[in-house]
């Protein structure tokens, strides 16, 4: 099982790293890409495998050789729940200063629309970021050290 854990250690980062790029892009470039939301679940499902996989070993009696690990492997979790907290209020923060959105022309709707996709995709390519980073520490501070 350990073995199982170190490489999907590496699935994990691998899947974080790639939508985390995928957004970056997304997002400098002003496109609201509609398959980086698919990458990002991905991604996440990815995260919670890794800490379910983390918690069966713990559970089996095995620990890592240092404690920190426990905190940087269960801080992606964390930050990608915080992430979508952050998401579903992007929208609010876009029509906070219009007081009736349908009775906008079209045009004006579909820029708001655009303008709330971007923010959600620069809020979770932040957290997605913050979840590589802690993934590297985690995979440094736990058995991983070898390969990172």
């Amino acid at each position: 099982m350990a073995g199982v854990h170190e490489t999907f250690a590496i699935v994990a980062l691998a899947a974080n790293a790639i939508a985390a790029t995928w957004g970056a892009v997304s997002w400098t470039r002003a496109i609201p890409y509609h398959p980086f939301w698919y990458a990002l679940r991905v991604a996440q499902l990815t995260v919670i495998i890794q800490v379910g996989i983390g918690f069966a070993l713990l559970a089996d009696g095995r620990r890592p050789p240092d404690d920190l690990h426990y905190v940087y492997a269960i801080s992606p979790l964390l930050v990608a729940l915080v992430s979508e907290a952050m998401r579903a209020t992007a929208s609010q923060r876009e029509l906070e200063e219009i007081d009736d959105p349908e009775g906008l022309p079209r045009d004006e709707q579909i820029l708001i629309a655009r303008k709330i996709v971007l923010r959600e995709i620069g809020i979770m390519t932040v957290g997605l970021l913050l979840v590589v980073t802690l993934l590297l520490r985690a995979a440094s501070s736990g058995g991983l050290a070898g390969i990172f």
